[in-house]
């Protein structure tokens, strides 16, 4: 049977933020842009109740079930290569109706890992990993999703990079973009099922967390432990309402860049050398 996905359209205008916030606490998958709101996603039923029952006396709620065959179909008439910078992130009918096997191109199979390039947060993350120099470096990717970071850190020059997320559909999903990708090279790139709140994550020169503000602040502390003294930690996923909260959480850190795409805000930390 196809998985069926959870999800909430939550709706509202700006005097209504702190209702989008909520649903930060009920641990959403992830988070798509629809006409007049957003559609929040979970890996479960309960989740997703939980987090109707905390908006529904702030904002206009419509729960829904999305299946992933069928956004995938979807997601084929209207999904296209995406260019940030150097990397070209393209659907699989793309790579074989025209060739292109180019080493700057990742082919990611549409599914609901997401991570296709085209949300906002994605693409922030791409260009935020190409400022940074990865000559050699480990690479921790944090809610990995398609995994389309990992392999991305590894275009650009990464030693080894690791992708882990807490759903096992998405994890599926990168695996099986990673094999339809014969250019990157053979054991650099490892992904895994893994809860970022209570596993032993490895510590990595660059991490990055495209998550959602509150999970951020949540594991504001792990994620900072996770990044080896001198490194850098890439946070995504913010809401610009929210953006004071979410960096106020890494005091500690210096803000080395802070880049911004249709309302969402991703900040590239530094760690000091003595911190």
């Amino acid at each position: 049977m196809d998985r069926r996905w959870p999800a909430l359209d939550v709706y509202g205008d700006s005097q209504e933020e702190r209702g989008f916030f909520i649903a930060d606490d009920y641990a959403p998958a992830a988070v798509q842009e629809i006409e007049g709101g957003l559609r929040f996603f979970f890996t479960n039923a309960h989740d997703r109740d939980q987090a109707a029952s905390a908006l529904r006396p702030f904002l206009r709620i419509s729960p829904v079930d999305i299946a992933d065959e069928d956004w995938a179909r979807r997601s084929q008439e209207n999904l296209t290569p995406i260019s940030v910078g150097r990397i070209v992130v393209a659907p699989p009918w793309h790579a074989l109706a025209t060739g292109d096997r180019s080493p700057r191109t990742i082919v990611i199979a549409p599914s609901m890992g997401f991570g296709t390039g085209h949300h906002a947060t994605t693409r922030l993350c791409l260009a935020a990993l190409q400022e940074i120099d990865l000559a050699d470096a480990e690479v921790l990717d944090l809610g990995t999703g398609s995994g389309v970071l990992s392999m991305a850190a590894v275009h650009l020059g990464a030693a080894r990079a690791v992708g882990i997320d807490d759903d096992p559909d998405a994890i599926q999903s990168a695996v099986e973009s990673l094999a339809l990708n014969p250019g990157l090279p053979d054991g650099r790139i490892l992904f895994a099922v893994g809860d970022l709140m209570t596993m032993e994550l490895p510590v990595a020169d660059v991490v990055v967390a495209n998550l959602t503000g509150g999970l951020l602040i949540h594991a504001a502390a792990r994620l900072r432990q996770a990044v080896k003294p001198g490194g850098a930690l890439i946070m995504s996923g913010v809401q610009a309402p929210e953006r004071d909260e979410v960096w106020r959480a890494f005091a500690g850190l210096e803000l080395e860049a802070e880049s911004a795409e249709d309302g969402w805000i991703t900040f590239t930390g530094r760690r000091l050398s003595n911190g």
